[in-house]
């Protein structure tokens, strides 16, 4: 009897021991990151068969378990990837809007301290301080646009050298997770019981690394975490590591992208895309979404100003007298240098492809308030008219052909009155020959063109992207090779006003290249303005337009002494066109006369002449208090010349500054809800895994009189053995 007492007792004191063991390393790890609560398992022991019935021979404590929800686990890490990309991108996005956002570092300054040079220059053209002062301002935004994206390349950079960081801690990660599951295998093939602390320590590694980059996990049949990233590729398979590698990304050199390297040797480059989740998630969805988005549209700002500038600075003339048809050298038609869309191809041994940003079109209104894009093609030559409603189009190899073709729109297509815009979207594109077709894509949206492969293709693919704002050329693309084509990524950086001008103030073109006077002995009230240009326009061979009754083919017209091409238009909006007109008619089925144009100069027209009154153009020679081209380049201040004539300069940058504020309000949101969900999930994971060290308090307790009282019962047992030794004595 004693010796039963005695063995049972034993194994209560051992139950109460390991029981007390437990609660001791519990307390001691109670702030231990990713511990989990253990407690042990006790069960009775086999029962001996007695002639009174089934004894029991005391309690066996069959193993320690931790307190684990693999499911809540599963939920922490999720929420800590998610929480961790957040944080990323918040870091980022901070740099960028603050940039933005300072007065001191932004655009908006330095555009209105531009046109108001502009605007000096208009009102004191012949003063060279004026225009030294324009020159500077000018210089001013160049350095502007060139600093602001020298500061976004240098966020590419520290994106790059970041992720290269990361991807190696992540493999760090990998290799301990691998070390570790052949340590818990080992373990449980030795034991058949669980290592707890390596279980934890297992989770923890997970649970850190999804800090990092977002994981899945699977248990095999053997224990072992195999570790997934992406959409299902292999980081950690059992005791064996594919490691992630930084590498440039075979679409754009200046990308560090990843791949991943398999047993093989062979490196398999990942898709942005698919990596999610944790810093590295961050880093490569603040560059896709919000650090190109913004370089983008800072390019598409800078190419907007070029553009539109440029192509009003051509049709003006210097303070020495040249323009664009001198036979002097020495004009400048450019005033800002800019670079050409970028192209960028998948294969080192592709064809060469370029792009080329079009000329800025036209937006003009029609006498029924029906718009049209005025269009030129610098590769052809051609003109062509885009009617917005519907999208039909007319073109002609000038514009007096063009108005002939449109005279039934009755669109008057003199340039004053409309302004100049570019059609650029801030967007990247995808150029794909998959040898049936060529095939473009506009990244931001998805949007596609596409037209059949071969000889040809090219030209018909430029035919369908002029709402785009650039044209492709070189080589026709190489099939099956992915090109890249980045029309605005880098026009701010390499923004700059023309160095000849920068050395020469005299050469920016403030005055109009022509003017128009009346006849001295005109008795009539008719009433002629300055004339203004076009593009294309010509000063050869300048008429004189004398006014006459009973010329044929009626009464009432312009007899003009060099026939030219010539469009005249009426108040009701009706135009007539010719190639060579020697006379033109001042009445149009009752409709008076308001504008003549002649070889692309126009000239608006009023009052009633007298027979014999006469108006003529002639070339500028004495310009040097003409500011006509200097107001319409103030003027691009305020009209509509970015996104297809619907954006101001200004209004772009503002809703620059607004979208990366929107965004990083959004992330900034985001990541508060993320990291509440963590919080959370890591409480109601702490609910069924933590250590409450009250409840460890009252286990030291329980097992502390469960001891005892084996202890106690020992003692008895020993004082009744001692009893029957003293009895046989």
């Amino acid at each position: 009897m004693s010796s039963g007492m005695l063995s049972i007792g034993i194994t209560g004191i051992h139950a109460a021991q390991l029981g007390l063991e437990a609660t001791q390393h519990n307390i001691a790890n109670a702030n231990t990151p990713g511990y989990n609560r253990q407690y042990i398992l006790q069960s009775a022991g086999i029962p001996r068969l007695t002639g009174s019935g089934y004894f029991g021979s005391g309690t066996t404590v069959d193993t320690v378990r931790r307190a684990y929800d693999k499911y809540l686990t599963a939920q922490t890490f999720a929420a800590q990837a998610t929480a961790s990309e957040s944080a990323t991108q918040l870091a980022k996005l901070g740099q960028i809007d603050n940039m933005l956002g300072d007065p001191n570092s932004g655009l908006a300054t330095a555009m209105q301290d531009f046109f108001t040079g502009v605007q000096q220059v208009a009102a004191n053209p012949s003063l060279v301080s004026a225009r030294q002062s324009m020159l500077s301002s000018a210089q001013g935004l160049a350095t502007r646009f060139s600093a602001m994206s020298g500061r976004l390349g240098e966020l590419y950079d520290s994106v790059n050298g970041e992720i290269a960081s990361e991807v190696e801690l992540i493999n760090v990660y990998a290799q301990q997770l691998a070390d570790i599951n052949d340590q818990i295998t080992r373990a449980e093939a030795a034991t058949s019981q669980p290592p707890n602390d390596l279980l934890d320590m297992r989770d923890q590694m997970v649970a850190d690394l999804n800090k990092h980059v977002r994981v899945t996990t699977v248990e095999d049949s053997i224990g072992n975490f195999n570790v997934f990233v992406g959409n299902g590729q292999q980081l950690v398979v059992g005791t064996v590591v594919n490691k992630l590698v930084p590498m440039t990304s075979s679409s754009d050199p200046e990308r560090v992208v990843v791949g991943l390297r398999g047993q093989s040797g062979t490196v398999q480059e990942l898709s942005e895309s698919i990596i999610e989740g944790g810093a590295l998630g961050g880093l490569m969805k603040f560059r896709s979404n919000s650090l190109d988005d913004a370089t983008n549209a800072l390019g598409q700002i800078a190419a907007s100003v070029a553009l539109t500038f440029n192509a009003q600075h051509a049709l003006g003339q210097d303070l020495e007298g040249l323009n664009q048809t001198s036979l002097t050298a020495g004009f400048q038609a450019d005033f800002f240098t800019y670079s050409q869309p970028k192209v960028l191809a998948g294969s080192a041994t592709a064809n060469a492809v370029t792009a080329n940003f079009l000329p800025p079109s036209m937006k003009v209104v029609n006498a029924t308030g029906n718009a049209y894009e005025l269009t030129s093609d610098a590769g052809t030559g051609n003109f062509s008219l885009k009617r917005l409603s519907d999208g039909q189009v007319w073109s002609a190899a000038d514009m007096t052909a063009l108005s002939g073709l449109v005279s039934a729109e009755k669109v008057d297509l003199n340039p004053s009155n409309g302004s100049f815009y570019t059609n650029l979207s801030g967007s990247d594109y995808a150029l794909r020959n998959d040898g049936t077709n060529l095939t473009l894509t506009r990244r931001t949206d998805g949007k596609t063109w596409s037209t059949p492969a071969g000889a040809g293709a090219v030209t018909a693919m430029n035919a369908l992207i002029t709402s785009e704002g650039f044209s492709i050329g070189g080589a026709t693309p190489t099939a099956n090779v992915d090109y890249l084509i980045e029309p605005t990524r880098d026009a701010a950086r390499n923004f700059q006003v023309n160095s000849t001008i920068a050395s020469d103030v005299k050469r920016i073109a403030v005055a109009a290249p022509s003017v128009t006077k009346l006849g001295a002995t005109n008795t009539g009230s008719l009433k002629v303005s300055q004339s203004t240009v076009s593009p294309g326009y010509s000063l050869s061979d300048l008429p004189k337009f004398t006014f006459s009754t009973g010329l044929t083919p009626a009464a009432d017209a312009f007899a003009i002494d060099i026939p030219g091409a010539v469009t005249a238009v009426y108040a009701d909006g009706s135009s007539v066109s010719g190639a060579a007109v020697s006379s033109i008619n001042r009445l149009n089925s009752g409709s008076e006369l308001t504008r003549i144009t002649y070889n692309g100069i126009s000239i608006d027209i009023s009052g009633l002449p007298a027979n014999g009154d006469s108006f003529s153009i002639a070339a500028n020679t004495g310009g040097v208090s003409d500011s006509r081209n200097a107001v319409k380049l103030a003027a691009l201040q305020t009209q509509n010349a970015m996104e297809g004539g619907k954006a101001t300069f200004q209004g772009g940058y503002a809703s620059l500054v607004s979208g990366v504020g929107s965004v990083t309000r959004q992330v900034k949101i985001s990541g508060e809800s993320q990291q509440a969900l963590l919080k959370q999930n890591e409480m109601a994971r702490s609910a069924v895994s933590g250590v409450n060290l009250d409840e460890e308090a009252a286990n030291l307790i329980r097992y502390q009189q469960a001891y005892q009282a084996s202890a106690r019962s020992l003692d008895i047992a020993s004082k009744l053995f001692d009893t029957l030794l003293g009895i046989t004595n």
